[in-house]
């Protein structure tokens, strides 16, 4: 058989020979041929996997070195206050015992304790006028605080970031500041094993009753009475009833049977964060939460005998998109409310018996609820409590009783003092580090006794332990936080290893050098091997790293040793990775500045914005390279696909999410309002538009190189069409859901949308894996009309057949983006509307890249996986995200799932999260598939070349994050800017090292064998 045609054809005529020549070889040896060969790709591709799990385990250790040093657990003491050792005497002597009272006689016997998520402070303020439906709707806790002063005061209750309910839960208990890396917990946390406040009641024989947020049970096992307690899932953020409506049902009878079965309750209202979370503050869903919770305190209210106190207060407030996590200051503002129907609160310390209008006036931190609260239970003060008595709890109703102020802040100032001590001692500090504090600690006690000895009045003794205690909490704060600088160091040097390693491997091999992987291989595992040994024996010796530390360091500087020796050892040697063209140095200038960008805060807030400049730069650039091509069809090509391009881009920019730091200079458009979580209805347009379109235009780039035909023809013609056009119809009924638009129950109307969800997701990611793995190549084969040869004597009457081979110099791109197009659904469906838009955006995108690289002969040049992973950053944003903790979009969960189900529901939320930085890691192969027929050499070893490209960008942006967070660490913005971009670009290097690796190249594996099996192995 011969084969004839030219190499960038779209046609392949295949003519028969009469009779083949002697010196063809044989079926039986073309098979014997195709096996062998097959083998060889089969175990060069097996090898080559191990290859980048090896660099996947080395981003993981380098992550996981540099987290461990930089986001610590603060110390904590397990030191324990005791009822008969108060921190300091009190001239008139306290109780000593739990009956009457510990260090302070005690105010109540017994306490309600309701805690409603995400309760801001402005939620309970009264508003003339105002619009929001977030207003006026809460109104109990200003009004009793307004109209009985003595029996009620409402303030502003400022949380401690991160702002996640785990978080704010410890330092509401322990009276401590929280650490960054707890947020990673907030959804499973472990026990609290320090002094609290929940152990200090257990402890005193209280019954606890505990109601709501399963939370608490994972803080505090075994301290809750088993048959009065019912914990509910706090993680269902689509569900605003059934925690609420529970709480309710045994909160109310509780307090109405008037049985001493109960001393302490802890309620746990979820409604409002969910309302929150599902729809934004701004919603009538908000509205009726907030109705409701009024309805059911003032039940409380009426309910509760004297000698009970009853709190209400917020964990933390919410953005104006009802979402948390982060600093801002809607996300710290809650609000606190004390109610009893003894007269003994009161405002005469300050004289201000309105409640504040703002959270900016007259704030108590949350911190300040532990010692407030133990004293008034007459408990000890938890060891580790920074906070310090509610001055308004104890004041009392008429003239301002400064000699009770000066007490119960003598025994929290006293407390403050102990630990502080034990914490120098411990951690070895400086005495300078509190001189201050000690100072201002000799001064209040001075007075106190001064005081106590009717030589000076009552109230310096207060103002002097507020000094103190004020002080003391601005050291700890900026103490608060034991960076470990070697581990930090460990990271840094294993991350910029593993860097160095992909670049060489990416820019300084040809795609030819793919036979070294398994010398690559073997040397890794020896000196790896001989690696873990050496950091075994290290830490046997007591090293300060720990032996799993020393180990896992020891077998990552063995394996990085052994690839550096395999480089030296080879004798044809590597060239070194710098780049050799306009479009290289491109690359390498636009990553390269990125990089330093992210050591200003201000970069980084408006990577966004600055994303978009670099992909036009692109576009302009290959616009103008474009038009030097020397064909006119490559430079008509090349000029509309750049355009195009660009066109995509600034229709993408549109769709926007404003980070708080950009404010008042971004509008926000992802969501219907800057105050709302859900889309507008115009919006519900988009996911239809793209059922209509997306499939078309990808169809059309098909039929551009003929190979529409074959498996193409189903699966986008088809699978894809219809897929979207069902994801479409989910965001209908979601909005529906949300509109109440339908006479439907809420329960029938989630399984119409979980199943449909599901089958979308079944059809992509199951039914079209498998579609794709049994694919045939996307060709088609025409014969023309039968001829009689002219010469009779040659062929004997023999008929010849001239076969038409269409899509034949495509036939591994059109057959590879068949895997791309089944995430496409998968992701599409898990964002909401515009962001759906966005990623049909980013494929038409992808489709346009991959003809531009085409078009300038650029399948070699870094710029195709650098733009790819640009265009994934870019659309990270385009997608309603950010890099901070509040855009996570954590109601993706229960888009196919009712209920959690680990591991699917946290990755249906990485999905969501990373999904345009997942296709684009599926899509790198095009870059070198896309019109390259089916016998082309060499292409395992360039589409290895390719993904470490784009893996070598993301680890640029990871270390780069990693080093200037460690460098930064004492920076202002750190936790707000610095930390979470560090966190959001380690994860994603995370994600697209493990996509690259397995759907990527292993994509392609399948693509490969697929094409081999109908044209033979290259």
């Amino acid at each position: 058989m011969e084969t004839k045609a030219a190499s960038n054809s779209l046609v392949q005529e295949i003519a028969p020979q009469s009779e083949a020549p002697k010196h063809v070889p044989t079926d039986d040896l073309i098979e014997r041929n195709n096996r062998r060969k097959a083998v060889q790709f089969k175990a060069s591709h097996a090898l080559l996997i191990l290859f980048f799990l090896w660099l996947f385990t080395l981003h993981a250790l380098g992550i996981y070195f540099f987290t461990k040093g930089f986001l610590l657990t603060r110390l904590v003491l397990d030191h324990k206050s005791e009822c008969a050792s108060p921190p300091i005497e009190l001239q008139k002597s306290s109780p000593g015992s739990y009956s009457d009272g510990c260090w302070y006689p005690k105010t109540f016997d017994k306490a309600v304790v309701i805690i409603i998520d995400a309760l801001r402070y402005d939620f309970t303020i009264p508003t003339d006028d105002s619009t929001h439906h977030f207003h006026n709707a809460l109104a109990v806790l200003h009004e009793t605080a307004v109209q009985q002063p003595e029996t009620a005061f409402l303030l502003p209750f400022i949380a401690d970031p991160p702002t996640a309910t785990l978080q704010r839960l410890k330092g509401l208990t322990t009276g401590t500041l929280p650490v960054f890396i707890d947020a990673g917990s907030n959804f499973g946390g472990t026990a609290i094993e320090e002094d609290n406040l929940v152990a200090q009641l257990h402890d005193a024989g209280k019954t606890l009753v505990h109601l709501g947020d399963d939370t608490w049970h994972s803080l505090f096992p075994g301290y809750f009475e088993p048959n009065l307690t019912h914990a509910y899932d706090s993680f269902n953020v689509w569900d605003l009833h059934t925690v609420d409506d529970g709480v309710t049902e045994h909160l109310l009878p509780l307090l109405q049977s008037g049985a001493k079965t109960w001393d302490v309750i802890f309620g746990h209202y979820l409604g409002v964060d969910h309302a929150g979370h599902r729809y934004g503050p701004d919603h009538v869903a908000m509205n009726d939460k907030l109705k409701q919770m009024d309805r059911i305190l003032r039940e409380i209210i009426a309910a509760l005998d004297e000698e009970t106190l009853l709190v209400v207060m917020g964990d933390h407030g919410m953005d104006t998109k009802g979402d948390h996590g982060g600093e801002s200051d809607d996300e710290v503002e809650a609000a606190l409310w004390m109610y009893s129907k003894k007269s003994i609160f009161g405002h005469g310390h300050n004289e201000l018996e309105k409640p504040p209008r703002t959270a900016k006036e007259r704030p108590v931190g949350q911190i300040d609820f532990v010692p407030t609260m133990a004293l008034l239970l007459g408990l000890p003060i938890p060891f580790n409590n920074l906070g310090s008595p509610i001055s308004e709890a104890f004041v009392g109703p008429a003239k301002p009783d400064w000699q009770k102020l000066a007490s119960v802040n003598a025994l929290s100032a006293g407390q403050i003092q102990r630990y502080q001590q034990a914490y120098t001692a411990v951690r070895g500090l400086d005495k300078d580090v509190f001189s201050v504090a000690n100072t201002l600690w000799t001064i209040a006690v001075d007075m106190w006794q001064g005081a106590q000895q009717k030589t000076a009045p009552d109230a310096e003794g207060f103002a002097a332990f507020v000094r103190y205690q004020v002080e003391n909490l601005r050291v700890c704060r900026s103490l608060w936080t034991r960076f470990d600088v070697p581990s930090m160091v460990y990271g840094i040097i294993v991350l910029g290893c593993a860097l160095a390693i992909l670049a060489f491997y990416a820019r300084a091999t040809t795609p030819f050098r793919a036979e070294d992987s398994p010398l690559f291989t073997r040397q890794i595992v020896i000196y790896a091997a001989f690696g873990l040994l050496l950091g075994l024996s290290i830490g046997m010796t007591g090293s300060s790293a720990g032996m799993l530390d020393s180990s896992l360091l020891g077998a990552a500087g063995g394996s990085i040793v052994g690839f550096a020796y395999t480089i030296l050892e080879i004798p044809s040697g590597y060239p070194l990775p710098f780049p050799n063209s306009t479009w290289g140095w491109l690359s390498f200038m636009l990553t390269v500045l990125q990089a330093i960008g992210f050591a200003s805060n201000s970069f980084t807030i408006w990577e966004d914005e600055i994303s978009l400049l670099f992909l036009a730069t692109f576009a302009f650039m290959s616009l103008a390279a474009s038009i030097r091509q020397h064909t006119a069809k490559d430079r008509v090509l090349g000029m509309i696909q750049s355009s195009f391009f660009l066109i995509c881009t600034r229709i993408a920019s549109l769709s926007r999410l404003c980070r708080e730091e950009q404010m008042p200079y971004c509008r926000s458009t992802y969501y219907s309002s800057a105050t709302s979580s859900t889309s507008a209805s115009w919006q519900l347009l988009i996911p239809f538009a793209l059922a209509i379109l997306l499939p078309s235009f990808i169809t059309g780039y098909y039929k551009g190189t003929r190979s529409y035909a074959g498996s193409a023809v189903l699966w986008i013609g088809v699978g894809l069409r219809i897929s979207l056009l069902a994801s479409a119809i989910y965001w209908i009924l979601d909005a529906a859901d949300d509109n109440n638009w339908l006479n439907v129950s809420e329960d029938t109307l989630r399984l119409v949308k979980t199943t449909i969800a599901q089958l979308v997701l079944g059809v992509s990611l199951v039914a079209g894996t498998t579609y794709y793995g049994w694919a045939t190549p996307c060709i088609s084969i025409e014969t023309p009309e039968e001829r009689e040869d002219g010469d009779a004597t040659a062929t004997q009457g023999r008929k010849a057949k001239h076969m038409a081979v269409f899509g034949y110099s495509n036939m591994h791109g059109s057959r590879y983006f068949l895997l791309v197009t089944n995430w496409l659904i998968a992701v599409i469906l898990l964002q909401k509307p515009m962001g759906g838009g966005s990623i049909g955006l980013l494929a038409l995108q992808i489709l346009a890249l991959i003809e531009i690289i085409d078009s300038n002969d650029l399948a070699r040049s870094a710029i195709g996986p650098v733009m790819l992973a640009m265009l994934g950053n870019f659309h990270f944003f385009k997608t309603g995200h950010q890099a901070t903790l509040s855009s996570i979009q954590w109601e993706t969960a229960f888009i196919a799932l009712r209920t959690i189900r680990y591991p699917w529901t946290p990755l249906l939320v990485l999905l969501n999260t990373y999904g345009a930085q997942i296709i684009t890691a599926v899509a790198v192969p095009l870059v070198v598939l896309w019109k390259q027929p089916p016998k082309k050499k060499g292409l395992l070893g360039e589409v290895a070349m390719a993904v470490a490209t784009f893996l070598l960008y993301f680890a640029v942006i990871n270390l780069a994050t990693t080093m200037w967070a460690g460098w930064l660490r004492r920076h202002l913005m750190l936790y707000r800017i610095f930390s979470p971009r560090f966190m959001t670009a380690a994860v994603a290097l995370l994600v697209v090292d493990l996509i690259g690796i397995f759907v990527a190249i292993g994509g392609f594996r399948w693509n490969i064998i697929s094409v081999s099996q109908v044209f033979g192995w290259a």
